[in-house]
């Protein structure tokens, strides 16, 4: 955790925590760790070995700390930093997450490409299936949209699917989104959302992770993503995932970490409604429309005080109701309180202003 008066970090400071950083076998804790018996990573690179060795430490760290690949490792991210739009975030400085400082391990170094100040704006997580269904996709679509037009910055991984299109949603109603990654930033993966993080960056957003800017794609790096997507965040809603999905990583750890966890169902027949219907039996929130997310959050000290939306995208009562969730033209008459004829002349004409869309029995909002 950050002390409560944070000293400057010096340009040597800064290249032996970069050093540490990049260090194998050394994750959050163990970095915590000798930066508290040391007193600082500089003291720490030039500790000798068998001080790292009393602190339990695996002898690779020891031996490595030195080697020209870490010097190297660390002069590069240096040259990194130079560039515009690419910051670095350290636990112990200003400007660190405050949220994410409250988990039980926090990563001690954050790489951020983007606008770093929209970590510490309030943050809702969304995260589902990379095969999921398009009417999961069109789901995750919807309330992406409502969430970042109700003034949230919606956060997920940059992963196929669910995460893809929650993110897309977010820009394209001017909103702001975080992209956590499972790789360094310099590692991309995968690489068909690459244009979408590009975008994301020029846009306003930002791209972020922990690790190592050339650390590629390793199974392990995964499930601690999760726990930043989830430590960045106010709540989880978990869109549509199997059982075994890493989604429900996700969701555990939002539950460790005195989160919110919202479920959306599906079908009792289809297998990736399956993960959600499980969270919801474990006490997930179960999600129909925003409301049922915002019903949990009032009160809460990290609220948005205003909408992002365009006003002219919410003034039609029906497309209020589609941007809250997709419905049937039934579930629009009976949440509307117009008779059905009504609604189908409504829907017809917001359909060839390219303003609402039928996709698989249910109506979805589209931005004019």
């Amino acid at each position: 955790m950050p002390s409560s008066v944070s000293l400057p970090v010096s340009p040597a400071e800064l290249e032996a925590r970069l050093r540490l950083h990049c260090l194998p076998e050394l994750g959050p804790r163990r970095y915590q760790k000798l930066l508290q018996a040391f007193g600082s990573a500089s003291k720490a690179i030039s500790a000798p070995a068998s001080a790292w060795r009393a602190l339990g430490l695996p002898a690779a760290c020891a031996e490595a700390r030195r080697s020209p690949s870490i010097r190297d490792g660390a002069h590069q991210a240096l040259a990194w930093l130079e560039r515009e739009g690419q910051h670095l975030l350290m636990i112990d400085q200003p400007g660190y997450p405050a949220l994410l400082a409250e988990i039980s391990d926090p990563p001690p170094l954050l790489f951020v490409a983007g606008d770093p100040a929209i970590l510490e704006k309030p943050q809702l997580a969304m995260v589902g299936s990379r095969r999921a269904s398009r009417p999961g996709m069109d789901t995750a679509a919807a309330f992406s949209r409502s969430l970042a037009g109700a003034g949230f910055v919606i956060t997920s991984g940059l992963a196929l699917g669910i995460d893809a299109a929650a993110h897309q949603a977010a820009l394209d109603v001017g909103g702001q989104t975080v992209g956590v990654l499972g790789t360094g930033l310099e590692k991309f993966y995968p690489q068909r959302n690459r244009a979408l993080a590009t975008a994301m960056i020029a846009q306003g957003s930002a791209v972020v992770s922990e690790f190592a800017l050339d650390a590629g794609p390793h199974p392990s790096h995964f499930p601690r993503r999760n726990r930043i997507i989830s430590g960045l965040s106010l709540g989880v809603l978990v869109v549509e995932a199997s059982v075994a999905s890493g989604s429900l990583i996700t969701a555990r750890l939002a539950a460790e970490q005195g989160r919110e966890v919202y479920a959306i169902p599906g079908s009792i027949h289809h297998p990736a409604a399956r993960g959600c219907h499980q969270l919801i039996r474990d006490g997930a929130t179960l999600v129909e429309t925003i409301e049922h997310i915002l019903e949990g959050l009032r009160g809460w000290q990290y609220l948005p005080a205003a909408p992002v939306t365009a006003a002219a995208e919410l003034d039609h009562p029906l497309l209020r109701l589609l941007f809250a969730a997709p419905h049937t033209t039934e579930a629009l008459a009976e949440s509307s309180g117009w008779a059905l004829p009504k609604v189908l002349v409504a829907l017809t004409e917001l359909e060839m202003q390219g303003r609402a869309v039928a996709e698989g029995g249910r109506w979805f909002a589209r931005l004019s």
